[in-house]
């Protein structure tokens, strides 16, 4: 019987140890399928330039909430799986995503914790920044002023859908996440 509860609890810790990492990669993956989500056609006319930044949204909220479960690699692999998918040139949003985790761990001590107000306009501070970033980086790799008002238009659209998603990650993490 002895050797059997040893046995026992060999594997209580082993799926104990699965467990863990399975939730430790969820919001890896949940990244993964808002960057997804962001390049699969829509059949809604017009709108493809104006898909809300999801993967930016995901990124800030780990970025504020849970930045050992969404590592600087991690976001920089969505970068590239982003630009590869969306045909964009190889590295530019790996560089914006990178900006926006960076950006948001600076500024996490004062958004964690705080009211949704604040979270949500810290998105909206940060968001935009990606949105002028991107436009930026893609004029200069065109080597033309593109047109801003498709990058505005995503901003308000992203910065309106947020707090859904926002309300989505929070009970995913309270629900799935409290306890790592």
């Amino acid at each position: 019987t002895n050797e059997h509860g040893a046995f026992d609890a060999v594997t209580t810790v082993f799926w104990q140890k699965i467990d863990q990492s399975a939730r430790n990669i969820t919001p890896f993956l949940l990244s993964v399928g808002l960057v997804l989500l962001s390049v699969v056609p829509m059949p809604v006319a017009g709108f493809a330039p104006i898909v809300p930044a999801f993967a930016v949204m995901s990124i800030y909220h780990w970025a504020i909430y849970r930045p050992n479960l969404l590592p600087f690699s991690a976001v920089f692999v969505l970068g590239l799986l982003y630009d590869l998918l969306a045909g964009a040139p190889v590295g530019l949003f790996a560089i914006v995503f990178l900006t926006v985790y960076g950006v948001a761990l600076t500024q996490r001590k004062f958004i964690a914790g705080k009211s949704f107000l604040i979270y949500w306009f810290g998105f909206g501070i940060i968001a935009f920044g990606a949105a002028i970033e991107s436009w930026a980086l893609i004029s200069i790799w065109h080597l033309t002023l593109l047109d801003t008002q498709a990058v505005f238009f995503q901003y308000l659209v992203s910065l309106g859908i947020f707090p859904l998603v926002a309300w989505i990650f929070l009970k995913w993490q309270q629900t799935l996440l409290t306890d790592l």
